[in-house]
């Protein structure tokens, strides 16, 4: 069995309802196919006139992301041959028995279709928008913040996700048609975090997120919160990797707040920051973004495509 779906031919070896109910994580689940599609989607129209390029970057990854639904419903779909009218029927003819032998082989394949049993009372033998409990899929997973510093690295995020889950998901299934499948959805998520990390490396400044500086009293401060050793690493000790400060140990985090009553009245430390540039800074990254989008929106009808004549 085989099927075509942008460029890719996708293919099983034979049926197996198990993992079926495995990809449907990324059929319908949180990290899958369809929550990637609708999150950049839905992030892509505050960028149409601000950023027609990032526009233009999230529509293709998303319409990309929906041919591999597709892929992940097809392949679910190839999977659970025999689920539907065949096996409904006990149809010993059907292709799905003729690759078994005996009674014992078409019980247990009965036994593992029952194992999700959507897939029979409720779905007929076809994917469910759910993932491999059940739980249905929601617009909860989709996150659009409404600015591209922040939207693209929860798209970077999304993207590190589904390719572990389908690197976890490799490892359930000997099929190697369904490997090859996997693999190839497994680098386009590869490819995609790459996209958007160019993405968002060609927006500066582009830290913090957003348009807020941050505090210089606090930015660079670590706290052992815990008991134990203390250990010491680049995230403690040394510089912080873009604002550049030193970082401020603080052993005793109680003392700290006492003296400082509530760290109200500790003054900045390992920095070269002040409260007036970072009040600076604040005014004139808002001044920017602003402007951006005010040259982009024109002062007339607004027409959101445009036809040839």
């Amino acid at each position: 069995m085989k099927f075509k779906s942008v460029g890719k031919d996708i293919r099983v070896s034979k049926p197996d309802p198990r993992f079926a109910r495995l990809l449907l994580e990324q059929f319908g689940g949180a990290n899958g196919e369809l929550k990637a599609a609708m999150q950049y989607f839905t992030q892509a129209f505050s960028c149409k006139q601000p950023y027609p390029d990032k526009y233009d970057l999230l529509m293709d990854i998303s319409i990309e992301e929906f041919s591999h639904l597709e892929i992940v419903g097809a392949t679910i779909q190839m999977l659970l041959s025999g689920v539907s009218g065949d096996l409904k029927a006990s149809a010993d003819e059907s292709e799905i028995m003729q690759t078994m032998n005996g009674k014992a082989a078409k019980e247990s394949f009965m036994h593992e279709a029952m194992f999700n049993p959507q897939f029979a009372v409720l779905s007929g033998g076809g994917p469910t928008l759910t993932d491999s409990n059940g739980n249905p899929w929601t617009a909860a997973y989709v996150t659009a913040n409404g600015d591209l510093t922040v939207d693209l690295r929860s798209n970077i995020a999304a993207e590190s996700r589904a390719k572990i889950v389908y690197e976890y998901l490799m490892s359930f299934t000997d099929d190697p048609y369904v490997k090859e499948t996997l693999r190839f959805l497994m680098t386009r998520e590869v490819a995609h975090y790459q996209q958007f990390e160019a993405a968002l490396n060609s927006i500066q400044p582009n830290f913090p997120p957003g348009v807020l500086q941050s505090d210089p009293r606090y930015s660079n401060l670590y706290f052992n919160m815990s008991d134990g050793v203390e250990i010491k690493g680049a995230w403690n000790e040394g510089q912080s990797t873009q604002l550049r400060e030193e970082w401020q140990y603080v052993a005793e985090p109680l003392e700290k707040v006492k003296k400082s009553n509530g760290l109200t009245e500790c003054e900045p430390e390992g920095t070269e920051r002040t409260e007036k540039e970072v009040l600076q800074a604040d005014k004139a990254l808002a001044k920017e973004r602003s402007e951006e989008i005010k040259q982009a929106t024109p002062l007339k009808a607004i027409q959101w495509s445009t036809y040839g004549e």
